[in-house]
């Protein structure tokens, strides 16, 4: 179970790769990289994201805590796929938020990066996965950075032929509590759903 904290976390992007995501394939590849406060992606890619990708992320304003959250400016295509990413941080970078939404031809490629990032978790967060009651699928997964320098809390889930990770990531006696990261989840899914006209 997340433990509740005063302080909040700040993210480490997981980003899924998705062998031709085009065509309907549904082998992915998973990978986990660190994105620093000044970093919006894992990915190279650092144009801005088209129009219709950039609604379906959330605004530092959808972020209630107790510091305030700025966010960084969204890119396209997170680790080469179709999609968008940003980060939110505190004003001294201790605590990020990262945000990657992945978008896919069907919603079977989309599980299939789902199950892929699962399998994945335990490279960027030592804690148990857990379910969470936002989008399809949710799984939650809190505790600390494999090398124990820092607090890690990671949700995963799907939503329509969309796939997204937020990873929360601060100091490590300081894990994102538990209503706080639910919220900023719920928020997201209900912004991908407004996107998606659903």
């Amino acid at each position: 179970m997340i433990k509740s904290a005063a302080a909040l976390g700040s993210g480490v992007l997981i980003t899924v790769a998705v062998s031709g995501c085009h065509s309907g394939s549904t082998t992915p590849k998973a990978s986990s990289s660190t994105a620093a406060p000044t970093e919006t992606s894992a990915g190279p890619t650092t144009s801005a994201a088209p129009a219709g990708y950039i609604d379906f992320l959330i605004k530092e304003t959808d972020i209630v805590a107790p510091e305030a959250f700025t966010a960084k400016p969204p890119i396209s295509d997170p680790g080469g796929q179709p999609g968008a990413a940003t980060s939110f941080s505190n004003a001294d970078g201790s605590h990020v938020i990262g945000d990657t939404i992945l978008v896919f031809a069907d919603e079977a490629t989309a599980n299939a990066a789902l199950a892929a990032a699962k399998a994945a978790l335990n490279e960027s967060v030592d804690g148990e996965p857990e379910s969470i009651d936002v989008g399809s699928g949710g799984t939650v997964a809190s505790g600390t950075s494999p090398d124990g320098s820092k607090s890690v809390t990671v949700v995963l889930f799907t939503e329509g032929t969309t796939f997204t990770t937020l990873e929360f990531d601060g100091p490590a006696d300081a894990e994102a509590p538990e209503d706080f990261v639910t919220d900023v989840a719920r928020k997201q899914d209900d912004a991908i759903k407004a996107a998606l006209g659903d």
